[in-house]
Formats: structure tokens, sequence, C-alpha cells
């Protein structure tokens, strides 16, 4: 057997903890499974004092994650701090400017500093992975990266935040209201230190614009992610989707047409006996389609302990057997700049609307939305509210530019009481 592979392990939060039960409880099944001893030379974190379940005192304790990552007797630097700047960066570049493997779950810095990151590891010979910064235990950066390397990769989607998920079907289950499921979320503990995180979106659009760059060898280009959150969805679009076979999810899509990529992290309608429909509480599933494989289904835990320390794992063992690939599936030199493009392939959309009670008010939306070349497939008017009444429209499938077109005409009827919630129903 070969010298150990040691690891620095920065940050001892729940996934770091996570990492150093893995190491000390499976020594044996590592060892023989990698060819070589994982060992554990030495941590970092912020309360040197804060009892994490699992002993410490094994290993040596640096305060500043940059000096960890800078010592002699850390061959791998493992990065669970989180942010996309500060401590968590600065130590990532000292451990690869050091020629040092660095595995990360750190999401965020990625989306934001991926191409720099990636032309610095490469610059000095080592590898970046981060199988757990998307979807936890479901090893997709994996499967994109290795197993799916042959083939040309039409589209990827999938549900990859499980608070979102979690809110949604709980508010489904329980006939809540988004308020009321928030407020549960946030008691239990689910929702980040900022929830907008979570609920607008970003968490799972900083996932999407990684799997974007493997998928489609592109440089990450978050910021060119179209991100709409939950906030604006009802138990009336919930109660809605459900009496016409659709469940609402957040979903991200991405893929590349002839007029550059798409991607969009935004809440769609799913059909209800679809795999992404039957997606309940916090999972995630992602969706890889190619062009000889087919469509594969990921599902698993998207969180959590065990399965992102697992995912973690599975990169520091990938490393420890000399299996070495680039961080984005091509040399970074090779990523092409991104040209964005809005959704491009035609969809069904669901539209619901609070109509003023006027005379010809729904006449005059079915007359806009003819005008802009949207025909509608299935209409339903509820009962009055007050001085309002419900309406729900599902279009035949029509073009993003033409629904965009519709709504902006529909805002100079006067007869709406505000904007309506517009979703995309997608196609599986």
């Amino acid at each position: 057997m070969s010298d150990s592979l040691r690891l620095g392990i920065a940050g001892l939060g729940t996934v770091g903890a996570g990492v150093v039960k893995i190491v000390r409880r499976k020594q044996a099944l590592l060892a023989a499974r990698s060819g070589r001893a994982i060992e554990i030379s030495a941590v970092s974190a912020r309360n040197r004092d804060k009892d994490r379940g699992v002993p410490l005192g094994d290993y040596a304790w640096e305060d500043d994650p940059v000096a960890l990552a800078g010592r002699d007797d850390v061959d791998v630097f493992v990065e669970l701090i989180g942010g996309s700047d500060g401590p968590a960066k600065a130590a990532t570049e000292t451990a690869l400017k050091a020629g040092k493997d660095v595995v990360t779950a750190n999401k965020a810095m990625l989306a934001h500093h991926g191409q720099a990151l990636a032309e610095l590891a490469e610059k000095n010979g080592a590898a970046l992975r981060f199988e757990a910064a998307v979807a936890g235990g479901i090893p997709v950066i994996k499967a994109l990266t290795e197993a799916l390397a042959g083939n040309e990769i039409t589209r990827v989607l999938g549900v990859m935040n499980g608070t979102c998920n979690y809110i949604l079907t709980r508010m489904e289950s329980a006939g809540l209201s988004y308020d009321e499921v928030f407020a549960e979320a946030d008691q239990l503990g689910y929702l980040e230190a900022d929830p907008n995180l979570d609920v607008g979106g970003i968490d799972a659009g900083h996932k999407l614009s990684l799997l974007a760059s493997i998928a489609f060898g592109t440089q990450v280009a978050f910021d060119a992610v179209e991100l709409e959150g939950i906030g604006r969805i009802g138990i009336d679009d919930i109660n809605a989707a459900a009496d016409m076979g659709y469940k609402i999810k957040l979903l991200g899509v991405t893929r590349m047409t002839g007029r550059g990529l798409e991607q969009r992290m935004t809440p769609c309608l799913v059909p209800a006996a679809s795999p992404l429909g039957q997606l309940d509480g916090g999972t995630n599933m992602v969706i890889i389609e190619g062009d000889d494989v087919g469509q594969i289904v990921l599902r698993g835990a998207g969180a959590g302990e065990g399965p992102t320390a697992s995912a973690v794992m599975g990169d520091v063992m990938d490393l420890a057997r000399g299996l070495r690939v680039t961080t984005f599936g091509v040399p970074a030199s090779r990523l092409t700049s991104v040209t964005t493009a809005q959704a491009s392939a035609p969809a069904p959309y669901y539209l619901r609307m609070n109509l003023l009670d006027k005379p010809g008010a729904l006449a005059k939306i079915a007359a806009v939305l003819g005008e802009s070349g949207v025909s509608i497939n299935r209409m339903r008017q509820y009962g009055h509210q007050d001085k309002t009444a419900p309406v729900l429209i599902v279009t035949h499938r029509t073009t993003f530019q033409a629904m965009e077109m519709a709504v902006a005409a529909m805002g100079e009827t006067g007869v709406m009481e505000a904007a309506p919630v517009v979703l995309r129903i997608e196609d599986l």
C-alpha cells in the first residue's frame, strides 16, 4: 500500500463533522477501496471549544483556514466553510497555488469564481473537485464529467433545492399558505441564514450554473441564470395545478440552443405522474438527457450530514485512487464564454389572475392573448371574491416572447387587480 493521503478540513459544521466521522469510522474500508490510507492531519473552524459530536484531539488545529491550506502535511484541502469570497476563497487559492488538490462543497464560490479557480488549479497541476456542491449525495457531477462524457448533452433539468420542494409539497399536503409553511420551515431549521438564498432560487441557481458549464463546455455564468423564487406561489396555484393533473416545482432547466445557452431556475408546472411530479419533501432530482443515453433520472437526498459528507468522500476517494478530471470536464482554457438565450422551445403556460368585476373584463383578456398570438386551451372562472373574480387560463404551446408580450398588454387593460401569476408548463 502506498503512502497515506492526508486531509486538511476547513469548516467543522454539519458536513465537516460528517466527513471526520466517515474517515474515523471507515478507515479499513477506505484503505481497501482506494489502495492507501486516508488520514486527517489538521482541521480548522471558528470555535475550537464547540462540541461537534466527534473527537478532534488527534488532529492539529489551525485557527486560520489559509494557514491550514498551506501546511506541508496536507495533501488535499477540504473546504467546507462556505461563502463566495472571504476565507473560503482565500484558503482555496492558497492550496491551489501550492499544487494541492481541493475538494469543496461551496457552490456559491464556484458559481462566482469557478473559471478563475479552474484556471488556477490547472496552472499548478492540482485538481478541484466539487461533487458535494450540487444535489447533496446525488453523484451528478461524476455522471456528467465521466459516465456520460461520450454524449452530447441536450438538456439538464431538476429540483435542486430541498427546502423549496419541502415548502411546495407541504403546502399541498396540508392545505397551508406559503407564509405558514415558510414559518414552519424556519422553525425546523430548513432555511439558510438568508432565507432568500433558498426561496429566491439563488442556491439552486448556483447549482444550475455549474451543471450547465459541465454539460455544455461553457464558462460558469451564474449572472446569466434567469431566477424567480417561489414567493408568489399561493395555495390557490397549488390547488389549481393539482386539479389539472400538475404539480408546481422550483425547476432548473439548462440547454444549448441555436441562439445561446438557456439557464432558468423558476417555478414550473410538471405532470403529477412524472418522476419530478412525484418528488416530495426535501429530496432532490436531476434529469440528464443525452443523444446516445436518452434520459436518465438521478434522485436522492439533496442535503444533510450523511449525504453531503458522502459526496465529499467520493471526491477524496477518486484523488486517493489517482483519478483526475479537469474541473468542468474539459480544460478551463477551452470553456467558451456564454451567449445568453431565453427559453426558446414553445410550451403551454398557466396564468392565474384576479379580474375586476367589470363588464367585458374576461373578453379583454382573451382579446389581448389572441392579438399576441397566444391561444387558450382551457379557462376556468371561480366564484367572486369581493369585487374580483379569480380566473385560470392554460394556453396552447406558445413562445416565451409571445407570452411576455401578452402579459405586458394585459397590464394596460385596466381589468386586473394585480399582475398575473405566469408559470411555464415544462415538457418532460
